[in-house]
């Protein structure tokens, strides 16, 4: 089993920048992929952006392109989300997830692992 921490969450003003970091620990698969999901009050859980272990697939949901960035230090074991330009749409709990199977994955279920979240709120 994989345990993830993330941080980096807090307030912060509209159009202000936030990184979170999710720190990947126990099995981890160098074949799988890491996903960025929120939840914001009301809403159901959504795929932020996504990245596979070895850099070759990205995919970010239409909502944060040109504004979010996915990047991953296999290294350190860590996944970064650096968010740009937030809005007060963007106001939710960020989890980190794992998948141990190689690709992308826009689906909560295609992922086994989760992290515990942490709040982004942005206020205008």
């Amino acid at each position: 089993q994989v345990q993830l921490v993330e941080s980096g969450g807090g307030v912060v003003q509209d159009g202000e920048s936030l990184r979170l970091s999710c720190v990947a620990s126990g099995r981890t698969f160098g074949g799988g992929a890491m996903g960025w999901f929120r939840q914001a009050p009301g809403k159901e859980r959504e795929l932020v952006a996504a990245i596979t272990w070895n850099g070759g697939s990205i995919h970010y949901a239409e909502a944060v392109k040109g504004r979010f960035t996915i990047s991953r230090d296999t290294s350190e074991k860590t996944v970064y989300l650096q968010m740009n330009s937030l809005r007060a749409e963007d106001t939710a709990v960020y989890y980190c997830a794992s998948r141990p199977y190689f690709g992308v994955s826009m689906f909560e279920s295609d992922y086994n692992s989760w992290g515990q979240g942490t709040q982004v709120t942005v206020s205008s």
